[in-house]
């Protein structure tokens, strides 16, 4: 089990090298970091996350500038930090913007802020961070739930389909229930995307419950 999540983990990565290789290829003039927290704010550009509360003594920082001793109100949330860290080795120009929404943000909340998000720039890339469901399996953080897998497929569907109806419709209690700490900024996604028009394109390169937890890999762009 652990050789089999080794290789999941390692494709996982790839797939996420490879996604944020098409924000940059995209040319956009922005790219924004958006991730779930316990609220929701806009972290300064210079503010550092770190590992080290998991056992990695590795710090980063959302400009991609060297880590600081930050204080506590400059920290990143966990989600901003993983994107953060997809974007460590990466060009320092476009600049980066921060997007924290709470966890428990409404769908119309999520909606005008993906709109304020995508008006920040004429082109504005998104990294979107957030985990499918946490209750694949009995070992899984949050238990077996046999709705984990319907959760995740039709959020797999609806980026496939660059579906912004079907993401916006996922419901906020089940996901709750089920642990998804991707549902709110995979709606301010949707709101940003809404609030562009014109027609777009997805595609999913990597869609696994390694250690019971969903994991998404996936690209909505202009069509």
């Amino acid at each position: 089990m652990a050789e089999r999540a080794a290789w999941e983990l390692a494709q996982l990565r790839e797939a996420c090298d490879r996604a944020v290789d098409r924000v940059f290829a995209a040319e956009p003039d922005l790219i924004a970091v958006v991730g779930d927290a316990a609220r929701t704010f806009e972290p300064a550009s210079s503010a550092m996350g770190s590992f080290a509360g998991y056992g990695v003594p590795i710090d980063v920082r959302l400009d991609g500038g060297q880590p600081l001793d930050a204080g506590l109100s400059d920290r990143l949330p966990l989600s901003l930090t993983i994107g953060a860290w997809l974007l460590r080795d990466r060009p320092l120009s476009p600049p980066r913007h921060g997007q924290a929404v709470a966890s428990t943000a409404t769908v119309a909340d999520c909606t005008a802020l993906g709109a304020s998000v995508a008006d920040r720039s004429a082109r504005v890339g998104l990294l979107v961070m957030g985990d499918g469901s946490a209750c694949h399996g009995e070992k899984s953080p949050g238990y077996a739930d046999p709705r984990a897998n319907a959760f995740d497929t039709a959020a797999g569907d609806a980026f496939a389909a660059a579906d912004v109806d079907a993401l916006l419709g996922l419901d906020v209690d089940v996901a709750a229930e089920l642990m998804v700490a991707g549902r709110a900024p995979w709606q301010v996604m949707a709101g940003a995307i809404a609030s562009s028009g014109g027609r777009w394109r997805g595609s999913v390169s990597y869609a696994e419950a390694p250690y019971g937890v969903g994991y998404t890999v996936a690209t909505l762009e202009p069509a």
